[in-house]
């Protein structure tokens, strides 16, 4: 029987990088060379998560960075250190890095680099930013001129949270996001609407005065126009899979009205049932890794087949054909009509009657083919 996680797989699991909460549950004694000696047992440790609650009710970890005995500055700018928990596919940064031009001159230039300088000045102890470079570390350019500020909240610069649930939205407000509730009363920065819980996001002036901090340091390397146009390409490609996600999601709405699968509409998980998890792919790891290779690569391969456009589209062939298969073996009296402006390439072919295997990005599901 499948059961809901229990502790010790949520410590190994989601907690190991967001972190546990640790409580003090008692003493015990131990025999030690020093003779018996009292120690404390405490719940949900062993833990490093960024995220921790101490016993002083300090939060926080600097060991995710910093490892324990060096609490070393090289080990926390090198991008190694950043994959133990953003390697995904759900936060594919480490993986889209090294496929980036950035991630091609670290490989090649890092044993030339000074990793331990501060301030970091670029373009002479680095010559291409890493992890750490756009969203923590103390820059200046040659001159002298401090670019960016040190900070530890990861999210100073960054304008966009990539991270989709269920589309790409503007950052939260606080890092405890557990106090996000959208519309439908879920954990969530957005509905299944697309509509965004606005109030505990960043609003429009925050979002510029961030993505500024961002563009400051691309610019002591890449000129404006460059800077600019890359600017624009990454926001166009979160508008698009926002759409596309949005898209998918119309599809998994119509197959919960039609009862195909519980949804929120009889008060159900709406991300359990397998067909559910289907569409979960299209927003928690296809569209997320085409935004987080866009920031990073800005187009190329990994864009593309890596997990990216190539996937999320035939996710979305699946759920379609998923769906039209229901339907033809349980057929309802008042069908709700999948509308055809929603997914032209789809209303053309059914118009058409275009045979399926030339649509593109069409999904491996021979059962779905059957007539």
């Amino acid at each position: 029987t499948y059961k809901p996680a229990d502790d010790e797989k949520r410590a190994e699991s989601c907690f190991y990088c967001h972190g546990t909460n640790l409580k003090l549950k008692g003493m015990e004694t131990r025999d030690t060379v020093l003779g018996e000696m009292e120690f404390p047992k405490i719940e949900g440790w062993p833990n490093q998560g960024v995220g921790r609650i101490n016993l002083d009710e300090s939060m926080g970890s600097c060991t995710p960075c910093h490892t324990r005995h060096t609490f070393s500055i090289e080990m926390a700018r090198k991008p190694d250190t950043c994959k133990e928990c953003h390697e995904g596919p759900d936060v594919p940064a480490f993986k889209a890095y090294k496929a980036s031009k950035h991630g091609s001159i670290y490989s090649s230039m890092k044993k030339k680099w000074n990793f331990s300088s501060v301030p970091w000045i670029i373009g002479k102890d680095f010559t291409a930013p890493t992890c750490a470079a756009c969203h923590i570390s103390m820059l200046a350019n040659t001159d002298g001129e401090i670019i960016a500020q040190r900070t530890h909240k990861m999210s100073d610069r960054l304008s966009w949270r990539l991270f989709g649930l269920i589309i790409a939205h503007p950052h939260p407000i606080e890092p405890d996001t557990t106090k996000i509730k959208n519309k439908d009363g879920l954990q969530l920065p957005a509905d299944f609407d697309g509509g965004l819980a606005s109030s505990f996001l960043i609003d429009g002036t925050e979002q510029k005065k961030r993505a500024g901090n961002m563009q400051a340091i691309c610019k002591n390397c890449h000129s404006g126009s460059w800077v600019n146009a890359h600017w624009d390409q990454f926001e166009k490609t979160i508008e698009d899979t926002n759409n596309d996600v949005l898209t998918a999601t119309k599809i998994m709405r119509e197959i919960w009205h039609k009862g195909y699968a519980q949804g929120l509409e009889k008060g159900k998980n709406p991300f359990d049932e397998s067909i559910e998890r289907m569409w979960c792919d299209s927003w928690l790891f296809y569209a997320n890794t085409v935004r987080f290779a866009s920031a990073m690569c800005g187009g190329g391969d990994y864009v593309v087949f890596a997990d990216g456009r190539y996937q999320l589209s035939r996710r979305t062939r699946q759920l379609y054909d998923w769906l039209r298969l229901q339907k033809r073996l349980f057929p309802q009296s008042a069908p709700v009509a999948i509308k055809d402006n929603f997914f032209p390439a789809f209303a053309m072919a059914e118009k058409k009657k275009i045979p399926e295997k030339s649509m593109p990005g069409h999904g491996d599901l021979p059962q779905t083919r059957r007539r």
